[in-house]
């Protein structure tokens, strides 16, 4: 999934000879190549190097250690497209689909007819205990084990309806960039996202290189069965946490322990997130601005406190539009 041009890829290996030459490891620096090439040359790209070079200087006034620097990104919408709906329920239409000739009563009672219609809006409209009964259904009611091979299955054959393309080929390059200079610069990232933690757990490394562990979501009971040997981990129909708005901080404390210096959204969903960055530590908070319909998508609804937000705290707002030179991997530079 990590495409680079060929003089960043220079560059890196020219860095790492010149530190093998010196005796010392060293990692790729801000200042000496360019590590975002898929981002204009704007104030949000200056921003995140800046700051990632001051938190990481030693003996400088705003030197972070590396155990404290931690950084969250949002899922849906900051790391990957999030439209025409969340890849959640793209995942939940399929699992209704394949379940359905088992179930033969669903074409005459809601919320399963909207399910099976694809009908989102239907469900919308039903309200959230509709939502809850669909993802309980799909999510729930079998082994870890089993749910995993599901959601493998569906991520390797499911496509996006605009862009036929795999899912996890939908990724924000200029993320992948930021990942990335990330772990090279010492930085712990962990995924905080509404959506199920271990939907996505069944592709973040291979896509981000963020590992199990380190992803914090929507979390549903699990049961411990001892038999048959070694033991088996039970998904019950039950909601342990909604990880959206006040919820992400208080995951956040509950899995990490650490608030985070940079945090990274897209909606007002993430805005409590954004706003938890501990005052004695400096710190950045991103808000990504879907603004181009023509190579993404451009709307601003569920963003509008976010975006108030924003100007009001001063975090930085990355448009897609204008600060993000190329969009997914797989476009041309």
């Amino acid at each position: 999934m990590h495409k680079y041009t060929v003089r960043y890829v220079l560059a890196v290996l020219l860095l790492g000879w010149a530190a093998a030459s010196c005796g010392r490891s060293q990692v790729p620096s801000v200042r000496s190549a360019d590590p975002l090439p898929s981002w204009a040359d704007r104030a949000p790209k200056q921003r995140i190097l800046d700051f990632v070079a001051r938190v990481t200087e030693e003996g400088g006034a705003d030197y972070v250690p590396p155990a404290e620097r931690i950084a969250t990104f949002d899922n849906d919408g900051t790391l990957w497209v999030e439209k025409p709906l969340y890849v959640q329920f793209a995942f939940l239409f399929h699992e209704i689909d394949r379940m359905a000739p088992n179930h033969p009563e669903w074409k005459k009672t809601q919320p399963f007819r909207a399910a099976l219609d694809h009908d989102f809006e239907a469900i919308d409209r039903l309200g959230l205990q509709a939502g809850l009964t669909l993802l309980l259904t799909t999510h729930t009611g079998m082994t870890q084990q089993e749910f995993a091979r599901l959601a493998g299955e569906f991520f390797a054959a499911a496509r996006h309806p605009r862009y036929h393309r795999l899912y996890t080929e939908l990724v924000y390059q200029p993320m992948l960039e930021l990942l990335d200079l990330l772990r090279a610069n010492d930085f712990h990232i962990f995924i905080v996202s509404g959506g199920t933690v271990e939907l996505i757990r069944s592709f973040a490394e291979d896509v981000y290189g963020v590992p199990p562990e380190n992803v914090v979501g929507t979390s549903f009971r699990y049961r411990f069965e001892a038999q048959p040997a070694p033991g088996r981990i039970w998904r019950e129909p039950k909601i342990v946490s909604f990880n959206d708005r006040g919820e992400k901080p208080a995951n956040i404390q509950l899995h990490i322990g650490r608030r985070p210096i940079l945090a990274v959204g897209n909606s007002d969903g993430d805005i409590q997130m954004l706003e938890f960055a501990p005052r004695s530590r400096p710190h950045l908070a991103l808000l990504v601005h879907h603004d181009d319909a023509e190579r993404e998508y451009a709307y601003d609804e569920g963003t509008e406190k976010a975006l108030r937000q924003a100007e009001k705290n001063g975090w930085q707002v990355v448009s897609i539009r204008e600060d993000f030179r190329r969009v997914f991997p797989f476009e041309e530079e």
